[in-house]
């Protein structure tokens, strides 16, 4: 179970969060109709409660491989991400932008540190 104390604007959570870390590929030539589609879900995604953090990168080394790095508060927000009509729309553009290699984990993660 989450704890979340707020101060202000500023909200921590304590115990543990779930950090979704990966890849997914794309033709390197269907980057430019993706790019559209994946900012509609991470604005999605973002304002959706319990969404700390949701980012794509494009890899600067292998055209077409897209990093994922998502933060959540907890399984429940999580679940709740998964049933959303956003991500539903974005699995659907996947076969149009030939989406294919997936792989994606989540990890249970505690309070951050510096290194």
């Amino acid at each position: 179970m989450q704890t979340i104390l707020s101060i202000g604007r500023l909200s921590l959570y304590l115990g543990f969060m779930l950090l979704i870390v990966g890849t997914v590929r794309l033709p390197a030539e269907n980057m430019e109709a993706a790019r559209p589609v994946m900012k509609r879900m991470a604005d999605a995604s973002r304002a959706e409660e319990g969404c700390v953090e949701y980012n794509y990168a494009e890899d600067v080394f292998d055209p077409g491989l897209i990093h994922v790095k998502e933060l959540w508060v907890d399984q429940p927000a999580l679940d709740r991400h998964f049933a959303t009509e956003h991500l539903a729309d974005w699995r659907q553009a996947w076969p149009s932008l030939s989406i294919g290699e997936r792989n994606l984990r989540v990890y249970e993660v505690g309070e951050p540190r510096s290194t």
